[in-house]
């Protein structure tokens, strides 16, 4: 298997390199093609037009302005094309001619360029052309430079973290949380749409850190260096089809800039500080940075839990538990970039993360028969979770003409995890009578190799396809030891140890094609196709797992009218394989009253999505409005049974339960109350519905089911006052989210900020406080007929921290007017004009 990808990958990268070099900077990936009629008896010749559009006022980039070329003798449009993300645009195989370039955009006013002269043979660079913003705009808001929150693009949502202040000195949930459409718990678990089975993708790329725990990824990137955050519902087919949810990817921070620089960011705070330093140096086609960031916190926990299992007699357990959790996260990158010629450019990088998290708490429990108490125990558990990453990728791009592009890439990661807990189980005088010990040591690996190449079919077509290997290993080693009081420690024969040898083969292969109307319809058709092979191994025997293939289609369509508004229509199947946490078999006793073990005989989920969205604008203020609806096959879930109805205990691990559906809506929008103020929010609503087999009285299973309305919200405003100062303000709410045998409790956060830019924006100092008011208390019922569980846990997340950061260096940008990639290209860049995951 691994031999075949390896092969094709080679084969289709030495096929498509022996297209002719290419001069000058070319059209961008996500080129679309000509939004107005055109001549088709224009001739063609062998010039270039090309330019960049900005903002008249802010400065900031148009992206996917209509470019239109019309020929000053005859008055008619003979080409067009849209310029991309970065407001850059090239009008290619325009003949000798002189020319009028109009430029246009909702909310602004049309630029035009006249006596645009064209020689045979020669390029025309337009350089920077300011688009002015529209009369009924400047009266209604005027702008001040500050880029809007919350933006829409072709295919996505993207959140410009740049602007949160509230967030610095904070991690990367601390961004998520205030993300339209997106939930994020007290202990850092995402949901998007109410579903936890996302994909997590770090500048368009996996990582094994973020295959083993989302929460504890979130936590190593640090806020200050986020740029932005992309929420994709509907990927197209170049995306890997594991995500049911959707894809959330993490767009990080680079430099464009000529030089040496130098940024400093830290924060002290009573539940965390940070100190972070990073740097970018580049000189002509040579690009660098090094970075490293470090966080520490700490904090209280604590929390109760009653279940009753129910009998003859019928046994209940009441336990608290109280303690601390100290943690350090940390993360370190080294990157380069070269452009090999003005068509050709090569991208290398290493990131090293590192997680060291312990928890103390002390449990004491209570169990009653018939309720009548016949015992209390003390334990006192000292737990570690601590795991270091490696991620390195290699990647090429090759520009064979505007539009015609090739991607190689190959990237490895390998996270090794370590989870362990010590115990002592104390007397009724507060001596150790007996010890226990876990050792769990995990590994994860994952390397990848792909290849994509797009190519216009048409001034207005365009076709995609592409090949990808995945190559996945995980491994959990694990055992228990145990002592009588101050005694050695030996294996112990009443808690299981073994073994998990799991790898996941992936060979895939897709094929897209967009086309877009004169009248601004744009379809995208897709299809991609995976086939996973999977061999397992536990202490015993080789797990029967049998391969499997999925055929994942997906449809976009898009119809954008006169007045800015967009209505989109989605379709896609997504997959969603099992993570190591649901599979590590290791057997979870910390807490022997609340045991979990995972499940190595998982199969994926499939999902079917559907959505439809209207956007629109009122002047500056933006605002969406949208309906979706979720199917899922194979759904997993945690499933709660009791494991001894003597001792009161439960067992909660992972199966696949049946059926889950969800129909929802989100509204959202962004808002400038005045030129300096504004607000952004927005509410999500969905009814979900599950159905599963669980187990009944009589030993037998019955079929259960669950359903329920989940709501949230977030709000968030800003304000900028004089004097460099900028004030923040943000609160968000999650109502209970349902489960097939009961309900998760909800929960809410706010937060307030204050920032003083100096010394012309080079440095800046902030104040923030966070659930400020007292701690929280989150509450969760598990119901089934044979038990009953109640659980609270108590958040100690009141935080104050004081924030600094300094540029060190030039801090002038230049323009390249020859590059052919740009250094943000992470074969991707974080928009659709590039690999994707």
């Amino acid at each position: 298997m691994k031999r075949l990808i390896l092969f094709m990958t080679l084969a289709s990268l030495s096929a498509f390199a022996q297209g002719p070099p290419m001069g000058g900077m070319p059209a961008g990936r996500n080129r679309e093609s000509v939004l107005t009629t055109l001549q088709d008896s224009q001739p063609k010749g062998n010039s270039k037009i090309t330019g960049t559009v900005t903002d008249s006022l802010s400065a900031e980039a148009v992206a996917y302005s209509t470019v239109s070329l019309i020929n000053r003798e005859t008055g008619k449009v003979v080409d067009g094309t849209m310029a991309n993300d970065k407001g850059e645009f090239t009008l290619a195989q325009v003949a000798a001619g002189e020319y009028t370039v109009l430029i246009s955009f909702v909310g602004y006013q049309d630029k035009r360029i006249t006596d645009v002269k064209v020689q045979k043979g020669k390029n025309v660079d337009l350089g920077n052309i300011l688009l002015p913003v529209n009369a009924r705009a400047l009266e209604e808001v005027k702008i001040t430079g500050v880029k809007a929150l919350i933006e829409e693009k072709v295919d996505r949502l993207v959140y410009n973290a740049e602007g949160d202040i509230s967030a610095k000195g904070g991690d990367a949930s601390d961004i998520l949380k205030k993300v339209p459409m997106l939930s994020v718990d007290l202990d850092g678990n995402v949901s998007l749409r109410g579903s936890s089975n996302i994909k997590v993708l770090i500048n368009n790329k996996p990582s094994t850190i973020v295959a083993s725990s989302i929460a504890d990824a979130l936590k190593m990137i640090p806020a200050d260096l986020i740029k932005t955050v992309e929420v994709i519902t509907s990927p197209s087919a170049k995306y890997d089809a594991e995500g049911s949810g959707g894809i959330i990817n993490i767009i990080t921070k680079k430099s464009d800039i000529q030089g040496l620089t130098l940024n400093v960011d830290s924060g002290a705070g009573l539940r965390a500080s940070n100190l972070g330093l990073n740097g970018s140096y580049r000189n002509g086609k040579f690009g660098m940075t090094l970075g490293g960031f470090g966080r520490v916190f700490y904090n209280k926990s604590g929390g109760t839990l009653d279940q009753t299992t129910f009998g003859s007699p019928s046994v209940s357990t009441r336990q608290t538990n109280s303690g601390n959790d100290n943690g350090m996260f940390g993360r370190y990158n080294l990157g380069f970039d070269y452009d090999i010629s003005q068509n050709q450019s090569l991208s290398a990088g290493v990131a090293f993360g590192t997680r060291n998290l312990r928890r103390d708490l002390d449990y004491t429990t209570k169990l009653f028969t018939d309720n009548a108490l016949t015992s209390t125990s003390l334990r006192e558990v000292d737990g570690k979770d601590n795991s270091n990453n490696v991620d390195l990728n290699l990647d090429y791009i090759r520009i064979f003409k505007p539009r015609q592009e090739l991607y190689v890439s190959t990237y490895y990661s390998q996270n090794n995890l370590i989870n362990n807990f010590d115990a002592n189980i104390l007397n009724n005088s507060g001596e150790i009578f007996s010890r226990m010990q876990n050792r769990n040591d995990n590994t994860n690996k994952e390397f990848t190799v792909q290849t994509d190449f797009v190519t216009p079919v048409s001034t207005n077509q365009s076709f995609e396809v592409g090949l990808k290997g995945i190559f996945r290993n995980v491994n959990s080693d694990y055992r228990y030891l145990s002592a009588i009081g101050s005694g050695a420690f030996s294996l112990d024969p009443a808690n299981p140890s073994g073994f998990l040898d799991y790898s996941q083969n992936i060979a895939s292969g897709y094929a897209s094609y967009t086309y877009t109307t004169a009248d601004k319809l744009t379809l995208k058709l897709g299809a991609r196709y995976e086939y996973t092979t999977i061999d397992a191994q536990d202490q015993i025997n080789p797990i029967a797992i049998p391969s499997y293939g999925n055929l994942v289609p997906s449809v976009n369509i898009s119809k954008t009218f006169a007045n800015g508004s967009t209505v989109k229509l989605a379709y896609n199947k997504r997959i969603q394989r099992p993570g190591l946490q649901q599979l590590n078999p290791n057997y979870n006793a910390s807490n022997p009253q609340n045991i979990s073990i995972g499940n190595p005989n998982l199969r994926p989920e499939i999902t079917d999505n559907v959505e439809l969205s209207l956007s629109t604008f009122s002047g500056k203020n933006y605002y969406n409005f949208s309906l979706f609806g979720r199917q899922t096959n194979n759904a997993v879930t945690r499933i709660t049974t009791p494991s001894d109805t003597l001792a009161g205990a439960m067992i909660t691990t992972f199966e696949n339960i049946g059926t889950q559906k969800a129909l929802g809506g989100n509204l959202f929008g962004n808002f400038y109350l005045t030129p300096k103020w504004t607000l952004n929010g927005g509410l999500d609503l969905y009814y979900t519905y599950m159905e599963g087999q669980i187990a009944a009285a009589d030993g037998s299973y019955r079929m259960a089911d669950n359903s329920g309305i989940v709501l949230g919200g977030r709000l968030q405003s800003q304000l900028v006052l004089p004097n460099s100062w900028t004030v923040q303000a943000f609160g968000g709410f999650r109502g209970k989210q349902v489960q097939l045998q009961g309900t998760m409790g909800s929960f809410y956060m706010y937060s307030v900020g204050v920032k003083k830019d100096f010394n012309n924006k080079k440095g800046s100092i902030g104040l923030a406080a966070e659930n400020f008011l007292g701690g929280m208390k989150m509450n969760s019922t598990v119901i089934s007929p044979l038990y009953e569980q109640y659980s609270r846990n108590n958040i100690y997340n009141q935080n104050i921290k004081v924030t600094f950061s300094y540029k060190i260096g030039k801090m002038a940008f230049v323009q390249k007017k020859t590059r052919s990639v740009k250094n943000d290209d992470v074969i991707g860049g974080g928009s659709e004009s590039g690999q994707q995951q």
